[in-house]
């Protein structure tokens, strides 16, 4: 279908997606183009209705929420493209709201979890210093893992207090809590030199081979540092993330600023720790008053 053509260079040149949202996307308008050509329909005579049926139809075949709400995200974006690109006048499934499906709220970690977790790495030692500094930045920037382990040297402005994130061909500017900036000067200047083995190497954390550190291998590091605090919450990278949101929105920061922290493309994505931090609110409100 050309127009899928037309949408996967969209995607890729002026959207910036990844691999995984390309190939997301993609699939699903495929799968819902294979339902209505079933139903003796087009991809571009849609209506709001039809985009509701396909739902209850993913429903009804027992597709789980993640899946379900996947979907109804990548018609939305299409349909956006059709209307961006003058093949449609409207968005048939801007308004759909998928029912009986709740996104799930992500969990993440009381600032006293968060204070146990960052002060297990024990600064007696080259892995020590390294460990406090990924996880004092991970909290920090509410970066992406992916975003950490691809970061170089001089993504780093420690005298300005910043960190310079390029990720999904984007770039933003994030700014360091002093904690962090110390954290940070303090591995840079102690240890990782005696880390590095290749003069060349830009990476900004290293493994103890002295080679850019993985996925796996910070993996591990979160997994070992969860088990070591005792904390029973499973503690992903990504909970540091969520984290790192939710408690700026706790403290006042306002949704345009988080998103622009966390490199969401929509607002959208954001909101999700509105409603979080309604959530515990309303549990504090539970628990605490004599009449609830």
């Amino acid at each position: 279908m050309d127009v899928l053509k037309d949408y996967e260079v969209f995607l890729t040149t002026e959207k910036k997606a990844s691999a995984n949202t390309l190939s997301s996307y993609l699939r699903d308008v495929r799968q819902f183009a294979a339902y209505l050509e079933r139903e003796e329909r087009a991809l571009d005579d849609v209506t709001q209705s039809d985009v509701e049926r396909y739902v209850k139809y993913l429903v009804s075949k027992g597709k789980s929420v993640s899946t379900v709400t996947r979907a109804v995200a990548s018609l939305k974006s299409f349909y956006a493209y059709m209307v961006h690109a003058g093949r449609l006048s409207a968005n048939p499934a801007r308004s759909v709201v998928p029912d009986k499906v709740q996104r799930k709220l992500p969990q993440i970690l009381t600032s006293k979890e968060v204070e146990l977790f960052l002060d297990q790495p024990v600064c007696i030692d080259a892995k020590g210093y390294r460990d406090h500094a990924m996880l004092e930045l991970l909290y920090a920037t509410g970066i992406r893992v992916t975003e950490l382990i691809d970061l170089n040297v001089d993504n780093l402005n420690l005298s300005g207090g910043f960190l310079r994130c390029e990720g999904r061909g984007k770039e933003r500017i994030i700014p360091l809590y002093p904690a962090a900036v110390r954290a940070l000067n303090d591995y840079l200047r102690d240890v990782r030199p005696q880390l590095v083995e290749d003069p060349e190497e830009t990476a900004l954390f290293l493994n103890m081979n002295g080679r850019r550190m993985s996925r796996q291998g910070f993996w591990k590091i979160i997994k070992h540092y969860q088990e070591k605090a005792d904390i029973k919450k499973d503690i992903t990278p990504h909970t540091l993330r969520h984290s790192f949101a939710a408690h700026l929105l706790e403290n006042g920061a306002d949704l345009r600023s988080i998103q622009e922290m966390l490199g969401h493309a929509d607002i959208s994505s954001t909101q999700i720790y509105a409603q979080l931090v309604k959530q515990k609110l309303k549990d504090v409100y539970i628990k605490a008053h004599p009449r609830a």
